[in-house]
């Protein structure tokens, strides 16, 4: 089993990288927007479970062999890149067209949001360096590799559900404004230039 000083040492190290707003968080703004905070709970749990198949991703080694091939690393960063610019175009698109009436108050699927924020956080190239160069870094010797994997691996779920829980919380005290056609709108737009420089960034870098 890892030392707890260890879990703690690596969960102060990916603080500012969980801080830093990111394809996630801008998912959770724009569907509870939409959808109120019912709509946390598909995003936070797509989310969590793209940290754990980054994690099984690392154990089995196949991270590793993305990040040391350059055309494998390629080629994962530019699939996550246009997956987010095309999620952004298409998040823009749907603020732009007025839905069907019956549908104008309803929140998006489940299954569909929570396929989002999986796909967004699985093609996140900054998702699976860290369990490529922080968590070695924490990993001791002699001791079960997997498990120590696997107990960094839930230490980082359970603080980006904290996280997301916070802001949903912070969204839910302006309910009376998520609930405005306007604000949701331009919460859209806003969500959709995110998506589409995250992508562009992503793709860049």
């Amino acid at each position: 089993m890892i030392h707890p000083y260890a879990v703690a040492a690596f969960l102060l190290a990916i603080l500012p990288i969980i801080a830093t707003p990111g394809a996630s968080l801008t998912l959770l703004i724009q569907h509870v927007a939409a959808g109120g905070r019912r709509q946390a709970l598909p995003v936070i749990l797509g989310t969590v479970s793209g940290l754990y198949a980054h994690a099984t991703l690392a154990i089995a080694g196949l991270s590793a062999l993305v990040m040391h091939s350059s055309q494998a690393f390629t080629a994962v960063k530019l699939l996550g890149a246009a997956y987010l610019v095309c999620l952004g175009l298409w998040t823009w698109r749907s603020t732009t067209l007025p839905p069907p009436p019956a549908l104008t108050d309803q929140p998006q699927r489940t299954g569909s949001v929570y396929t989002q924020a999986l796909l967004a956080n699985v093609l996140n190239p900054k998702a699976a360096s860290i369990y490529l160069t922080l968590v070695p870094q924490f990993i001791l010797p002699g001791r079960h590799f997997g498990g120590q994997i696997l107990t960094l691996a839930t230490a980082h779920a359970l603080l980006m559900v904290v996280w997301l829980l916070t802001w949903t919380v912070l969204l839910q005290r302006g309910t009376h404004l998520l609930h405005r056609a306007r604000f949701k709108r331009a919460v859209g737009k806003v969500t959709a230039v995110v998506l589409v420089v995250l992508g562009l960034r992503a793709a860049t870098t």
